[in-house]
């Protein structure tokens, strides 16, 4: 599993609301409580793109 560098999670903001993001390292998703969208990491990369985000809406 990919370590995402903590500094880029310090400095990445929801595309949408541009509030802080939660990193869960366990599903390697940035969670966006405000937007309540989960963006997805993929080889250690966020995928900060709205299209791309998981709904959390459950």
């Amino acid at each position: 599993m990919n370590q995402v560098d903590p500094k880029l999670l310090e400095i990445l903001v929801c595309p949408l609301t541009k509030s802080p993001l939660r990193y869960d390292a366990k599903a390697q998703e940035l969670i966006s409580e405000q937007a309540r969208l989960a963006y997805p990491i993929r080889d250690g990369i966020p995928i900060m793109l709205v299209d791309e985000a998981r709904s959390l809406e459950d």
